[in-house]
C-alpha cells in the first residue's frame, strides 16, 4: 500500500467512524441517562435515510432535505417517547427489549407501506459532487469529508451542550442521582424526552448524511445496530467520549481490516471488543 491509498483509506476509516459515533452517541445516551435498551435505534438511522430520499426528491435540495428530517425526526422522538418509551423506565430491560424489538418490526411495515422495498439513490449536491486530488490517479470525494466534517460539528456541538450549558448539567445530575434530581426541582420527564429526542435526530441525521453514500434500502438499520452496540460496549457504557475513541477505533480496524486482511475481515471488530473486554470489563471509559 502506497501512500496515497493509506492516506485515502485513513479519511475513509475516519469518516466511517464518525458516522458510527453520530450513531452510538445517540444510543449510549439513550441507555446511559434514561436506562433503556433501544434495539429499535438503527430504525431510526433507517428513517433519516428515507427522509433524505423523500425531502430531496421533494425540494430539490440535499441542504433543505437534512434540516426539515432533523426536525422531523426530532418531532417523532418526542412523540416516541411521550407514547412509549417513557412508561418502561421503571420496568424491567427484558420489557424494554421487546418493546423495542416490537418497534423494529412496526417501523419496517410502515417503511413498506410509505415508500414500497425499492433501492434508492440521494444525488450529491453540485456542489460536494468534486474530488480532491492527492496523486494523478487517485482522488478523495469532497462529499466525504463534508460527511466527516457534519459529524465532527455535531460531536462538538454535544460536547459543549453536555459540558457547558444548563442543560448538560441537568441531564448529568438526572443520569448520576434521578431522585436527587427531582428534589432539587429538575423535571426529569423533560430532561429524558429533550435526550429521546436528542438521540433520535443524531441517528437520522447520520442517515441521512449517509444516504447518498450508502444508498436507501429496507433493512439498512438493522445492519448497523449491531455496529452501534459494539461502540457503545467498547467505549463504555454512557461514555459520550469513549463513543467517540471507540468509533474511531472501530472504523480504522473495519477499514484496514478489508484491504489487509479480507478473509478476516467480518472477525476483526469482534476481536477487538473481545480483547477490550478482557483488559477493561467495564469500557475503555467508565461512566
Amino acid at each position: 500500500m502506497d501512500l496515497a491509498n493509506f492516506l485515502i483509506q485513513l479519511l475513509n476509516s475516519v469518516q466511517y467512524g464518525l458516522l458510527l459515533f453520530m450513531l452510538a452517541a445517540g444510543l449510549t445516551l439513550i441507555f446511559g441517562i434514561m436506562g433503556v435498551v433501544n434495539l429499535a435505534h438503527g430504525s431510526f438511522y433507517m428513517l433519516g435515510a428515507y427522509l433524505a430520499w423523500s425531502l430531496s426528491t421533494l425540494t430539490g435540495s440535499l441542504t433543505m432535505a437534512i434540516i426539515g428530517g432533523a426536525v422531523l425526526s426530532i418531532i417523532f422522538g418526542l412523540a416516541l417517547e411521550w407514547l412509549l418509551f417513557r412508561h418502561f423506565y421503571k420496568r424491567d430491560h427484558l420489557d424494554q427489549v421487546l418493546l423495542t424489538f416490537g418497534l423494529i418490526y412496526i417501523f419496517e411495515e410502515v417503511r413498506s407501506i410509505l415508500w414500497g422495498d425499492d433501492v434508492h439513490g440521494v444525488t450529491i449536491p453540485d456542489l460536494l459532487s468534486a474530488s480532491v486530488p492527492l496523486t494523478d490517479n487517485l482522488s478523495y470525494p469532497v462529499y466525504r469529508l463534508f460527511m466527516s466534517g457534519v459529524c465532527i460539528a455535531l460531536a462538538l456541538g454535544l460536547y459543549w451542550m453536555i459540558s457547558r450549558t444548563r442543560l448538560g448539567m441537568k441531564i448529568r445530575a438526572g443520569a448520576f442521582n434521578r431522585d436527587m434530581a427531582e428534589s432539587l426541582g429538575i423535571n426529569i420527564k423533560l430532561i429524558h424526552a429533550v435526550v429521546f429526542a436528542l438521540g433520535v435526530g443524531l441517528a437520522a441525521v447520520a442517515g441521512m448524511i449517509a444516504a447518498p453514500v450508502a444508498s436507501v434500502y429496507p433493512n439498512m438499520g438493522s445492519q448497523v445496530l449491531i455496529m452501534c452496540f459494539v461502540v457503545v460496549v467498547i467505549g463504555g457504557i454512557g461514555s459520550v467520549r469513549g463513543a467517540l475513541i471507540s468509533a474511531l477505533l472501530v472504523g480504522l480496524v473495519d477499514t484496514f481490516g478489508k484491504v489487509l486482511l479480507p478473509s478476516m475481515a467480518g472477525m476483526l471488530v469482534y476481536m477487538l471488543m473481545a480483547a477490550v473486554l478482557l483488559w477493561k470489563p467495564e469500557g475503555l471509559f467508565k461512566q
